[in-house]
């Protein structure tokens, strides 16, 4: 599937701004990473996240972060940041893979998405069970009405190999081995990963490099809307079906204007117009570098992706004043 363009609603000047929050936050992050503390690395690049954020020219809404109000003191959803300007939504991960982070390992990353006020999908704390694939494939040959078998074959076909030729990604985690199960059952193979299914749906796009296919399971709502939007810019298709299994998350999601509890988004729905992404490696893994720090610079590999125009920009920095990378008190 081509990515439909829509009009360039967005100033192209934010790209540059949002590129250097999230290098920021990753920096924060990676002063940390390796020692063991997931919750330090996770604080650290939060504060960094609000505050250079709210350095930025916008009235930002965040309606995806790291919980509701009352429940966490920063970046939660409905806070309002920036100098002020053009409205927009925020979609906000500083840290995802704070595990990975905190244990040195592949694919943590920091992740942050603006789009136009109204067109992020509210979606409460819970999880989303997601299917993704990349471009290049007619609408709708997977969905998540269909068993994993079924979506497998049918990407098989569409790609014109057997299923044996099919990988699918999958967070490793005790509630997906009936799923793991079943798509091994079709003869495709599963790549495991322990965190991080931002990067993991983005894979998706460029199968030849990432040697991923299709994502499968569930994982955070949150997060899947972050996915979605960087979906939204370089293109893919990709379902979500809310987890709402209790009824505190039942009633989180009516007071988001949500009232079928079964329904299956697309990709559309949970993203719609212009929208900006740009995500910065923490530590190393396949889709981005990890912060390297020297004497005298400090380098950051970053991406910034953008809707109106299926722009990929990649963005390898070296920062030499240091002050802008100040530590919390």
């Amino acid at each position: 599937m081509s990515v439909a363009r829509m009009p360039q609603v967005l100033d192209r000047r934010l790209a540059l701004d949002l590129a250097q929050v999230s290098e920021r936050c990753a920096v924060a992050a990676a002063r940390l990473r390796g020692r063991g503390d997931e919750e330090a690395a996770d604080l650290a690049a939060m504060r960094t996240c609000h505050r250079e954020v709210n350095d930025i020219p916008l009235s930002g809404t965040i309606v995806i972060g790291e919980g509701v109000e009352g429940e966490c003191d920063l970046l939660f959803a409905g806070e309002t940041l920036g100098r002020g300007g053009m409205e927009v939504d925020l979609a906000v991960d500083a840290l995802e893979g704070s595990t990975l982070c905190a244990k040195n390992m592949e694919g943590s990353i920091t992740v942050i998405a603006l789009a136009e006020r109204g067109s992020l999908l509210k979606v409460p704390v819970a999880y989303m069970e997601k299917l993704a694939i990349g471009p290049g494939y007619p609408d709708g040959i997977v969905s998540l009405s269909q068993s994993p078998q079924d979506n497998v074959r049918a990407l098989a076909e569409a790609k014109g190999v057997p299923p044996s030729d099919i990988t699918a990604l999958i967070l490793d985690r005790p509630r997906h081995a009936p799923l793991i199960e079943a798509v091994r059952k079709t003869g495709a193979a599963v790549k495991l990963i322990t965190d991080g299914d931002v990067a993991g749906i983005i894979h998706t796009t460029n199968p030849q490099e990432s040697g991923v296919d299709i994502y499968l399971g569930l994982g955070g709502a949150a997060e899947g809307v972050l996915a979605a939007a960087a979906l939204r810019c370089i293109g893919g298709q990709m379902q979500g079906r809310l987890v709402l299994d209790t009824e505190k998350k039942r009633e989180q999601a009516k007071t988001l204007g949500i009232r079928d509890f079964s329904k299956i988004y697309a990709l559309e729905e949970m993203v719609r117009g212009d929208c900006l992404v740009a995500a910065t490696g923490v530590t190393d893994g396949a889709l981005l570098k990890g912060v390297r720090f020297g004497r005298e610079v400090i380098e950051t590999d970053t991406i910034v992706l953008r809707a109106a125009t299926g722009t990929v920009r990649r963005i390898a920095t070296e920062h030499r004043d240091f002050r802008k990378f100040r530590l919390e008190d």
